[in-house]
């Protein structure tokens, strides 16, 4: 028997036929479509559902940062969960609490509902891509992995694109809350497909939560996550916003303490031990910094700077998915010959060249220029958020495939909020006021890209470590399975 089959409950035995393991990245693909959709979709719809519900658009953010901490909060513990509850139960809760939680937010009638609902719906996202993860990992084999990994992360990819454009659209010919509604026959449809063809992986034996540690780390990674959501306002002193950074560091620093002195912590950090493992989930870290803030200054310098309408700008950006699921196609072919070191070493250059030629973009280029270079963009950003996903994976057991979902995770929807950080703190210190002519605009968010770019280059050092033949367990140049 496999090894993962050795995990699987007797009725999962029964059910995990060929048609299920090949509707299994659907499935997965689906849930992280409609969790990723969710939050550009909104962004779009602030001043409607503002306007709608009688607060000031700024009085919205609450609603967009509620969603961010719920994530930062459960995503640790949603790999405990897999292993003590079994995969499909938690995965299926997950997206039964997400639809239930977009029907509460359509239907709120004030905006504190609102925020309330939006922390429901936090809950079953941060479930979705951890146990979605965890659950292919332990159906593919590692040599397949990488072709179902990809598969699943071109909805990552298409949501940002698709989110200002199908936000438009609602808002301008249907009602603000049909963003809302639009989850919830996909959810049902989703639930109905889980209980059929997801897996049900579990541990029979699991050790005790590490309730400490939960309120340490999760306390210090949602106030980190929300000094980051009100980074760059004016709403807090300087003061104050450092103060609260400094006390979400001490909360997680002291996470770190405590990790150490207890036997099941909530977040393995001696996984750190394994290069491929360190390289992976740094190295993505430290490349969203540069181009996690894209999805934020493309529109800016397309709308405020260059004056295309929302609509037009999101069909600039249309090319970036495009581009992303054509990549699939060659990407595993790539990684074979080439190998992961060469790869990400070699693409994170590339990607921080593209964010410099970002910065030549003018009143005066031809729109096919943008186009191509949309195109070459999500391409390359493909290929590198792809070959970083599956990297985690390629040298950890079986026994340590929950613990490495949940710190990628977390790491990942960190690096996300840093990198949109990043980039409106770029963009603020180069743009001087907010009434600034296109000119201006222009300028200052060219000057942002500059600076992105070369971070982005600067974060290839953390690759450089990988040697040859890292990843190859999961590039098809050797064929074994998961903890095998």
């Amino acid at each position: 028997m496999n090894p993962p089959d050795s995990q699987l409950a007797p009725h999962s035995l029964f059910r995990q036929s060929e048609t299920s393991k090949q509707l299994l990245p659907w499935l997965v693909a689906v849930a992280f479509f409609m969790e990723s959709l969710d939050t550009t979709i909104l962004n779009t719809a602030v001043p409607a559902t503002s306007e709608a519900l009688h607060v000031s658009p700024l009085s919205m953010k609450a609603v967009l940062a509620s969603y961010t901490l719920s994530l930062a909060v459960f995503i640790p513990i949603s790999g405990w969960m897999a292993d003590r509850f079994g995969t499909r139960r938690v995965f299926a809760s997950a997206i039964g609490l997400f639809t239930l939680g977009s029907l509460l937010c359509g239907i709120s009638s004030n905006i504190d509902l609102l925020v309330a609902c939006r922390v429901l719906q936090g809950c079953g996202g941060a479930m979705m891509v951890p146990v979605g993860r965890l659950t292919l990992v332990r159906t593919f084999a590692k040599s397949e992995l990488l072709r179902a990994m990809s598969f699943v992360a071109i909805p990552a990819l298409i949501a940002p694109m698709l989110g200002p454009i199908a936000g438009g659209l609602i808002v301008g010919y249907l009602h603000w809350r049909m963003i809302f509604f639009l989850n919830i026959p996909i959810g049902l449809i989703g639930l109905v497909l889980v209980y059929l063809h997801l897996p049900d992986y579990r541990e029979e034996q699991t050790h005790p939560l590490d309730v400490v540690g939960l309120i340490l780390f999760g306390s210090g990674i949602a106030l980190l996550s929300y000094v980051l959501e009100i980074f760059g306002e004016h709403t807090l002193g300087t003061g104050e916003i450092c103060g609260l950074l400094a006390l979400s560091l001490a909360l997680i620093a002291g996470y770190g303490i405590h990790a150490k002195s207890v036997p099941f912590p909530l977040l393995d950090l001696s996984l750190f031990r394994i290069r491929t493992f360190r390289a992976s989930v740094s190295g993505s870290f430290f490349t969203r910094l540069g181009i996690g803030g894209v999805p934020f200054l493309l529109p800016l310098l397309y709308q405020v700077g260059l004056g295309f309408t929302p609509i037009q700008s999101g069909l600039l950006i249309m090319p970036q998915a495009i581009a992303a699921m054509s990549m699939k196609l060659i990407m595993p072919r790539l990684l074979s010959l080439i190998g992961y070191r060469g790869v990400l070493v070699s693409n994170t250059v590339v990607l921080g060249i593209l964010l410099l030629l970002f910065a030549t973009i003018g009143l005066h280029t031809p729109v096919w220029l943008i186009v191509l270079q949309a195109f070459i963009y999500g391409a390359f950003t493909s290929l590198q958020y792809s070959s970083m996903n599956t990297l985690v994976y390629a040298d950890v057991s079986e026994e340590q495939t929950s613990a490495a979902s949940s710190i990628a995770s977390t790491m990942q929807q960190m690096s996300i909020s840093f990198g949109v950080a990043s980039a409106g703190l770029a963009t603020a210190f180069f743009i001087p006021s907010t009434h600034s002519n296109s000119g201006e605009m222009i300028a200052g968010i060219h000057k942002a890209l500059y600076v992105l770019g070369g971070l982005t280059i600067l974060s290839t050092i953390v690759f450089r470590s990988l040697k040859r033949g890292d990843g190859d367990a999961v590039s098809e140049r050797k064929t074994f399975h998961p903890g095998g």
